[in-house]
């Protein structure tokens, strides 16, 4: 009580702005206070009230957080069929996807399907690893969003390279094929593989029971795949039992790039006898196979896998080279990027199975080519027969005048790749002595096969200058012998003589269709798929 009463005296004491007394004594405080000191009190409350960096950050960050949320509460309130709606009012009505029309068309699920992918597009998952991979047990290595690949570059390519000696796990390391569906439907987010061929065929009913990915590891040799993971008798077994569950009604398979080649070992392995082979008779793929649809398949090799095997470089990374000269050679991060892309890529035997197969006669030697003469026509469809003729007479002399060598795939400059044959003075690389090493001296130095060469073996190889996809073999051997060892006992790259040979019964000639046979006649029927995607 004594609180509420002194606190009441105080209130009764002080002057109240009604009181004009009280109003003339605060004045005259004022009137008292030095001149200095209001000048001192307007320039601290100028200062106070100044606009100042801080406040304009706060106040742009605070700006781009309002409009960023604003933005996503709009873009989730907003229907998902607007923007469908948008591009119908700019470009007409969407024609129905394929798998829409062939619904309405009464198609529906009949036979299995069992996808085959390609090289590089199955994803791979860590099951076992060294220190620096710590908590990426099951995560992807490769496909998906390839994070590991800026975080941990070095971890990663320790982890995706093979052993140099038996192309298998290196010591301490499983990384393996994710399985499913979703192995390979996206390459990486937004970039698709098989997605929107699997839904096409959810349209018309087809789901998980009745669609298989074959999924393997696409970086090991063929029957290396049956051999660490059983790969090719889970294939078997997955094909037996979708023909079973599904009232007899055979498979249908859609292999894909390098799935092609693999997909032709499996037909031969599951029809050979144990050991080598899956035991499934003779007559197993007319048992089970309605039909093979191929997308792309390198029947006979690629010219371009012989560019990865000797410079680890894609098209990208020539453009970058060409345009950044000397930044990837640089070790400006100490981490040497081709030469690591280099040593992972060379123990990665599946790349051996795309090497041009056929030699000379079926690429051409040093002065011919299949392609000599030929030059594919880019006019549209007229009516005026004599003027197609004309043009078609012009562009073959056109095309005589320009002579390309394209059976050359390999050519040491511009010159000798438009020389004739008889104008290149050719050294012999392959009884060069390989001489001393041209490793750099510093501790970050990368091993590669290049490394034994030294400098007489680099130019014995650079003195030969042009080469053939029968001369290519040779120099793989001369440059990278360890891989070509692997390569040649997994993989063939000839012209069989005679297919009664017994020799060919081996599983290195089983994707090779020029030194096999199959006993299974399969159709080729690309356009069906392509009308899918």
């Amino acid at each position: 009580m004594s609180l509420i009463r002194r606190r009441k005296q105080n209130e009764t004491s002080r002057p109240t702005r009604s009181d004009p007394s009280s109003i003339d004594k605060e004045d005259d405080n004022k009137k008292k206070i030095p001149a200095k000191d209001q000048n001192a009190e307007e320039i601290a409350l100028k200062k106070l009230r100044k606009w100042s960096c801080i406040d304009s950050c706060c106040w742009l960050i605070g700006s781009i957080c309002v409009t960023w949320w604003f933005l996503l509460f709009l873009y989730n309130a907003i229907p998902a069929s607007f923007n469908q709606y948008v591009t119908e009012a700019i470009t007409g009505p969407v024609p129905d996807p394929p798998g829409v029309k062939l619904k309405k068309e009464g198609l529906t699920v009949k036979h299995p399907v069992v996808f085959v992918p390609g090289i590089v597009t199955g994803g791979l998952e860590l099951w076992e690893g060294h220190q620096c991979a710590e908590g990426l047990f099951r995560k992807r290595l490769w496909g998906g969003t390839f994070g590991e690949v800026y975080k941990r570059p070095l971890c990663w390519v320790e982890h995706m390279s093979l052993d140099n000696e038996t192309g298998l796990d290196p010591s301490g390391i499983r990384v393996r094929p994710v399985s499913g569906l979703v192995a390979a439907d996206y390459f990486a987010p937004g970039y698709f593989v098989w997605a929107v061929l699997i839904a096409n065929l959810a349209r018309i009913g087809y789901e998980e029971k009745t669609m298989y990915m074959a999924a393997y590891d696409w970086r090991i040799s063929f029957q290396n795949t049956e051999v660490r993971d059983q790969t090719l008798s889970r294939i078997k077994s997955n094909i037996e039992l979708m023909v079973a569950t599904n009232g007899g009604n055979k498979a249908v398979i859609i292999p894909h790039s390098m799935g092609v080649l693999y997909f032709l070992h499996f037909m031969k392995w599951v029809e050979a006898p144990a050991p080598m082979g899956g035991g499934g008779g003779p007559d197993w793929c007319a048992k089970h196979i309605k039909t093979v649809m191929n997308i792309g398949g390198p029947f006979f090799g690629v010219p371009k896998a012989v560019g990865g095997l000797f410079s680890a470089e894609a098209k990208d990374i020539a453009v970058i080279r060409a345009t950044a000269p000397g930044f990837l050679d640089n070790d400006i991060f100490r981490l040497q990027t081709l030469q690591h892309v280099m040593r992972m890529t060379r123990t990665w035997d599946s790349t051996m199975s795309m090497i041009p197969k056929g030699g000379d006669t079926i690429w051409g030697g040093l002065d011919w080519s299949p392609e000599e003469g030929y030059t594919p026509s880019k006019r549209k469809q007229r009516n005026n027969d004599t003027q197609v003729a004309n043009e078609d007479d012009s562009e073959v002399v056109a095309s005589q005048r320009k002579h390309v060598n394209f059976g050359r795939i390999i050519s040491f400059g511009k010159d000798i790749a438009e020389a004739p044959s008889s104008q290149i003075d050719m050294i012999d690389f392959r009884g060069a002595v390989k001489g001393n090493s041209v490793a750099n001296n510093t501790c970050r130095d990368v091993w590669t096969e290049y490394h034994e060469m030294g400098y007489e073996g680099i130019k014995a190889v650079a003195e030969y200058k042009a080469y053939t996809a029968e001369s290519i073999l040779d120099l793989l051997h001369f440059v990278a012998p360890k891989l070509m060892a692997r390569g040649s006992a997994h993989f063939s790259y000839g012209i069989a003589d005679n297919l009664d040979d017994p020799k060919y019964r081996h599983y290195k000639y089983w994707s090779n269709p020029l030194e096999t046979t199959y006993e299974f006649l399969y159709s080729v029927s690309s356009v069906i798929v392509i009308s899918l995607i």
